[in-house]
């Protein structure tokens, strides 16, 4: 079958392409950013892919028309004003280009809102499933609450919380009640309802095996690392301060933090388990659940991350502006030197950040991204996805990859820390040498006054990684 992949780039689809493909699906991926997107040699000639931004209905080319099923799998957890408008933009003009198509069945993940007094963002989810069951196709909703998994928002900050603080003074909604479903079930349940009758026209809740608290989900995760913790909830802590707790303390963007803490005041619990019988899926515990996920964690091999999408990022829509580094009006930092041997340096490169750190004077990194998280920004925390490959779009530490080519041996980052101005770090390969180049495009005065004051660490740092990656 043909099946329409939006979200192609998010958590749950980067998860989902591949499960297609090997079910013998040819895959017509929907992506905001062709930049963002690379088709791996195996699934050559197995996906197509569109540029389309669904927030314009003028935007990207005619989808096909030969589809049978589409996933909607596009969310926004943005704090800003008008998310609610943009997520109702968004479907509406998906319903208007997949009408034109001979689809049969939609099926859209959402969040579970069986709740009287819903957050903004679960309330925002309720009305895009009922603008897209409106459309002339078979429609079902499948909604979830947490998911587990390595890499996913809520995952993410459990662990943090859990590795992190042996005494936590916590918000009261860490009592609030929710039930927590694995990825790999997910993707189970997304996959089996594909065409599916007596799923037509129906929404349907999805949940794990276990109904917790936030602060049975903390202790189940410390228990399973043999961590002992300790947790105090208090009822003082505004929404503000506990976004603000979330923050500080896990990987999560205070724009995500606010997102979630709004949610986690609502109860996510099932209200039945229906769907279970019909496709005959038994959910795992949330036990099994977090085992399975530390082991993947544990392996490297991330298929995906909610730190790679653009709700931690500074930049806006695409990565096509910042692909072209600027001349005019900047300041560089040009270093190259000779590579002693070609496939260890180019592992180093493709190694760098995260766990491995930046090969030299690591201290400074982290002191410049604790600087950075205290004035609003990303800091270190988000890592990197995968520690041995790098994708277009990726996050490594406070930088986002704008070109990853590691056959012509080229690395381009752009910088999302806060910043007066714009900062690329880029790392190519010319005949024997190595040549390292960080650009800095100032705004105003106080961007220039930035980089003199910097630019004495600049010697120290970028002359020591140049020296430890040649070697």
């Amino acid at each position: 079958m043909k099946i329409l992949l939006t979200g192609a780039t998010g958590y749950i689809g980067k998860r989902l392409l591949p499960k297609l493909i090997d079910n013998g699906h040819h895959v017509v991926c929907c992506v905001r950013d062709l930049n963002r997107f690379n088709v791996p040699p195996s699934m050559e000639g197995k996906v197509t892919v569109f540029e389309v931004d669904f927030l314009d209905h003028m935007s990207g080319q005619k989808l096909p028309e030969d589809i049978d099923i589409a996933f909607y799998l596009i969310h926004s957890m943005s704090s800003e004003n008008n998310f609610v408008e943009l997520e109702k933009r968004s479907a509406e003009n998906f319903r208007m280009m997949v009408e034109k198509t001979k689809v049969q069945h939609v099926i859209y993940l959402t969040g579970i809102v069986n709740e009287q007094s819903l957050s903004a963002h679960l309330s925002s989810r309720l009305d895009v499933e009922k603008l897209l069951s409106g459309g002339t196709y078979n429609f079902t909703a499948l909604r979830a609450g947490i998911i587990i998994g390595s890499g996913s928002a809520s995952f993410e900050i459990i662990r943090d919380l859990a590795e992190k603080l042996p005494v936590m003074i916590t918000p009261k909604w860490l009592n609030t009640k929710s039930q927590p479903i694995g990825v790999n079930d997910v993707l189970e349940f997304l996959i089996s309802s594909m065409l599916k009758r007596e799923l037509f026209n129906k929404s349907f809740d999805i949940g794990g095996a276990d109904v917790l608290s936030y602060k049975d989900m903390l202790l189940g995760y410390a228990r399973v690392r043999g961590l002992r913790r300790y947790i105090i909830t208090v009822p003082v802590m505004t929404p503000r301060i506990s976004s603000y707790w979330l923050y500080f303390i896990t990987s999560t963007s205070f724009k995500l933090a606010s997102a979630l803490v709004d949610s986690m005041k609502v109860e996510v619990v099932c209200r039945d388990n229906q769907l279970n019988e019909i496709l005959g899926i038994r959910p795992e515990s949330f036990i099994e659940s977090v085992k399975k996920t530390i082991a993947e964690v544990q392996t490297g091999h991330i298929l995906s991350s909610w730190k790679d999408s653009f709700v931690s990022s500074r930049i806006d829509k695409t990565l096509d502006e910042f692909l072209s580094i600027p001349n005019y009006g900047c300041f560089t930092d040009k270093r190259t030197k000779q590579i002693k041997n070609f496939e260890k340096t180019r592992d180093k490169v493709w190694e760098i950040g995260g766990d491995t750190g930046w090969y030299f004077a690591d201290w400074l990194w982290k002191t410049r991204g604790f600087l950075d998280q205290l004035v609003g920004g990303v800091g270190l925390r988000r890592g990197r996805t995968n520690m041995k490959e790098i994708s277009n779009g990726d996050v490594i530490d406070f930088w986002r990859v704008l070109d990853s080519n590691k056959n012509q041996f080229r690395l381009l980052l752009f910088a999302e820390m806060k910043l007066p101005g714009e900062a690329w770090l880029e790392f190519k390969v010319v005949g024997n040498d190595l040549h390292q180049t960080a650009t800095f495009r100032p705004k105003g005065l106080f961007g220039r006054i930035y980089w003199y004051a910097v630019f004495p660490f600049h010697g120290i740092i970028f002359r020591g990684m140049l020296n430890k990656l040649t070697n």
